[in-house]
């Protein structure tokens, strides 16, 4: 599946070049994958490609999400990327943390941006 999301479309060739398994298990994984819905499979001549069915992807996240006990982190638009705070710990000398470090902190602190976890 990374492999075939790093690219808009991957040649059957790629993955048994690249994976430590048989043709056969490359074969029987994409079947499965296909018929869950979460790659296209193209055939051109005798080569077979690949591509990942991202919508699809998408739906299953936010579906396994709903199941999560857990808060959801918040995905920015703009990027894709995922906002991220750590949890707070008490310091009791002000000098363990390197003074770059304390910097990154605190730019980060005065970003106008800020991470938010939605909860239901």
């Amino acid at each position: 599946m990374q492999q075939i999301a790093s690219v808009d479309e991957l040649a059957c060739v790629t993955l048994e070049d690249t994976l430590p398994v048989s043709k056969p298990t490359i074969s029987y994984h994409t079947k499965i994958l296909h018929q869950a819905g979460l790659i296209e499979v193209r055939k051109s001549g005798r080569n077979y490609y690949y591509s990942l069915r991202r919508d699809v992807l998408h739906k299953l996240l936010d579906d396994l999400w709903e199941l999560a006990p857990t808060p959801r982190p918040v995905v920015r638009e703009e990027d894709g990327s995922v906002a991220m705070m750590g949890r707070r710990q008490k310091r009791t000398d002000a000098h363990a943390v390197p003074a770059q470090a304390r910097k990154r902190r605190a730019a980060a602190r005065d970003s106008a941006e800020e991470a938010v976890i939605l909860t239901w």
